[in-house]
């Protein structure tokens, strides 16, 4: 996007589908059987079209995408519609999803090219590939003891990033309201803990509703969450490398079977947790990263 919008469509016209090509690469042998295989493919698909969307702010075209599913999902509370509609709402979803990019990537690609410029080195992007794995990987284990767990917090990444931008909107006013560092530091602790609070509480019912234990649930959302607002500031490696410490010490304690077993994933996602509470604390309690 620095270099130019033309630019930025031919990268996402060529990232996206390999990243998606390597998402399924990855789960394939993890899936156990075609029809999961399938099912990752077509989540795959619609991560990375909806990735660009949302990279060329096209947010109206992704909802009007996702108008049947949101229709069948709505359906299901008063009808059981049965496996096609099942299986053919989410089909038109994803196929309307990338036909709406692929639109819009034609569009860009018909304008100018922009002045020659220096692009952003390829080294930049390589704490979000890792955060991306880290965060990742601790869904994972997640999953593996409660796969309704990870079904809350994926549904829960719609009201995460509605919190992540209201809380820039809040550090605004944060900022105009107050006349020196420490009074601005206090009230950005006060926002910082009032958008985290208000994501995790959603999910507190949510979880004893899928019979989870909300504990591991609560401190994963909290780590991912906080990891999400730093790179949004444009922090990136300090939540990359929290991150995948807590994965890494989870994921090994987990595969050796080592103790303390189980509580392995939650104690990993609390420090974890507390540990990005702090860095966003030192970094956004500062005013210049507000102005």
């Amino acid at each position: 996007m620095a270099a130019g919008r033309r630019e930025a469509a031919r990268t996402l016209a060529a990232g996206a589908p390999v990243g998606a090509a390597l998402a399924v690469a990855t789960a394939a042998p993890l899936t156990g059987g075609t029809t999961v295989l399938l099912a990752v493919a077509a989540q795959s698909l619609y991560l990375a079209a909806a990735g660009v969307l949302l990279v060329l702010a096209r947010e109206k075209v992704l909802l009007a995408a996702l108008t049947p599913l949101i229709a069948g999902a709505a359906c299901l509370y008063r009808w059981e519609p049965g496996t096609v509609p099942r299986l053919g709402l989410p089909l038109l979803a994803l196929l309307a999803t990338l036909a709406g990019t692929a639109h819009a990537l034609r569009a860009l690609l018909k304008g100018p090219v922009a002045d020659a410029g220096r692009r952003p080195p390829l080294r930049w992007s390589l704490p979000y590939g890792l955060f991306g794995l880290a965060a990742g990987l601790l869904v994972l284990l997640e999953g593996r003891r409660e796969p309704y767990a990870v079904i809350v917090l994926t549904l829960s990444m719609g009201p995460a990033e509605w919190l992540l931008y209201r809380y820039r909107g809040l550090s605004v006013a944060a900022l105009r309201a107050t006349a020196t560092p420490a009074a601005f530091l206090l009230r950005s602790a006060a926002v910082l803990g009032l958008c985290l609070l208000g994501y995790l509480l959603p999910l507190l019912p949510a979880a004893y509703l899928t019979g989870a234990p909300p504990a591991p649930l609560l401190l994963l959302a909290a780590t991912l969450w906080t990891a999400l607002l730093l790179q949004a500031f444009g922090t990136a490696w300090p939540p990359a490398a929290i991150c995948l410490a807590a994965a890494g010490t989870a994921g090994a304690v987990t595969a050796l079977h080592l103790p303390p077993g189980p509580a392995a994933l939650p104690l990993a996602c609390a420090a974890a947790a507390l540990s990005l509470l702090a860095c966003a604390l030192r970094l956004l309690g500062r005013p210049a990263r507000h102005a």
